[in-house]
């Protein structure tokens, strides 16, 4: 039986799962957790250590039809303003309870479409938040940036303010596939902005690329690949389109009915891969490639590859604090999700407490098996005296997890005493194969496709 067949009896081509950037995912999140536990959980960081910091700007100029972020379109910067104002003041809040002494491993703007800030707007939100805490010695500064909406003035002000690293959305190259999901975005605007970037100072540059979108083939996403590998990224995240309208209702404006099968998605990324192989990438995890000299690359092959909701990771802080509408932070205590529409986090902030409005507070088995499942998500594998030194497993404890895997994955995971593994040909069912070690109840429908 060949691959693709067997792959179809596993149901890869069927299921929709998590793409576990947490554990538990966010679906399961509930008003447990409020602003008392953000306080009391900022306040447990140990003084003198090192966190990560996103930033949400959830506003945008226009409105991508395939985006599924909590974003929102604005026509002018008033509105901008007032929620910097807003962010700054949880900002504020932030630092009252911080202890002395804590770095920023990790600083990311995201959003939304952090390059909206005028050059001012950019320059204050730095410097606010460079009051609470610098950047440690290694540290670094990203922002997500759009090419359609960057110009000199606004580049400069980032890179003085200390940006490191750019994230810079590209989707598709294809000008048919760019009208069908409304991100026109030009090849030549996207070379001329790297160059920019890079002649700013700008060494560490990712790129954001999709398969599965509409009217993509496979000879048309291997044209935009190598675009983009004519740019050199140093990362590059190869995301899967999730179309999933009935939670991202702009996402109605694509046709379902140009959209690729399961089986298509399965070859459009196959063939990417292939290109960044032969270029010289290395294969981060199950949807990013980076340079060989890219942390990424360096944190994998040290057996230190993290993932968090930004997707892989070589950031090593415990503690990821989520500013702004709809951000999610997370601590050793737990997960704690602010409040998701702007009017409510802004009520709260205003009201002096911060906008907490669900999270997750770890119990049971949950650290467990979120090791276990990030495992497989970075490593392809879980390694039994890993889980034994830190959460004392026994080896049949071991056993009892892993051997219904095994028992439904039959030869596309190992199973022995060290641990559990994924060979090559299993590496697309991944997901599924996470979601077998998830111990939390999943309603399809808030999840991608498994390809």
């Amino acid at each position: 039986m060949d691959t693709p067949t067997q792959l179809s009896k596993l149901g890869l081509f069927d299921s929709r799962v998590p793409r576990y950037t947490s554990y538990p995912t966010s679906p399961q999140f509930a008003a447990e957790v409020g602003p008392a536990d953000m306080e009391r959980w900022i306040s447990t960081i140990p003084q003198g250590s090192e966190i990560s910091l996103y930033v949400h700007v959830p506003f945008c100029r226009r409105l991508c039809w395939f985006c599924a972020c909590r974003t929102q379109g604005t026509s002018n910067l008033a509105t901008v303003e007032a929620y910097l104002a807003t962010l700054k003041a949880e900002i504020s809040m932030l630092k009252k309870h911080l202890a002395p002494g804590v770095r920023l491993s990790r600083l990311h703007w995201g959003g939304g479409t952090p390059t909206l800030l005028s050059p001012d707007m950019m320059r204050d939100l730095a410097d606010c938040l460079f009051e609470v805490a610098p950047l440690a010695e290694n540290g670094e500064f990203s922002v997500e940036i759009d090419p359609n909406e960057i110009d000199t003035d606004r580049m400069d002000a980032l890179v003085a303010a200390g940006m490191t690293r750019a994230s810079v959305g590209v989707q598709d190259f294809d000008p048919e596939i760019q009208a069908t999901i409304g991100r026109i975005q030009p090849y030549d605007i996207t070379r001329r902005v790297i160059e920019q970037l890079r002649d700013r100072g700008i060494t560490s540059l990712n790129a954001d690329i999709l398969y599965g979108l509409p009217h993509q083939t496979s000879e048309k996403i291997a044209d935009s690949v190598l675009r983009l590998l004519s740019l050199s990224p140093d990362r590059v995240a190869l995301y899967g389109y999730a179309h999933v309208p009935w939670m991202a209702r702009r996402q109605a404006m694509i046709p379902s009915d140009a959209l690729p099968t399961p089986q298509e998605r399965l070859k459009l990324f196959s063939v990417a891969q292939e290109l960044f192989d032969w270029d010289g990438y290395e294969a981060i995890g199950i949807d990013h490639f980076a340079r060989p000299d890219d942390g990424l690359a360096t944190a994998q092959r040290a057996g230190q590859l993290r993932r968090n909701f930004q997707g892989y990771t070589d950031d090593t802080a415990d503690v990821l604090v989520g500013l702004g509408a709809s951000s999610i932070s997370r601590f050793p205590q737990g997960f704690a999700q602010n409040a998701g529409s702007t009017g409510q986090y802004t009520k709260a902030i205003r009201a002096g407490e911060f906008a907490s409005a669900r999270g997750h507070i770890f119990k049971g088995d949950d650290l467990l098996r979120a090791r276990m499942i990030e495992a497989l998500m970075c490593d392809f594998k879980i390694d039994a005296s890993e889980m034994a030194q830190r959460f004392g497993l026994s080896a049949a404890g071991f056993a009892a997890l892993c051997r219904p895997v095994k028992d439904q994955f039959g030869a596309y995971v190992t199973l022995t005493d060290k641990g559990l593994a994924i060979p090559e040909k299993g590496r697309p069912l991944t997901r599924m194969i996470a979601r077998a070690f998830d111990a939390y109840e999943m309603a399809v429908t808030g999840h991608s496709s498994a390809v």
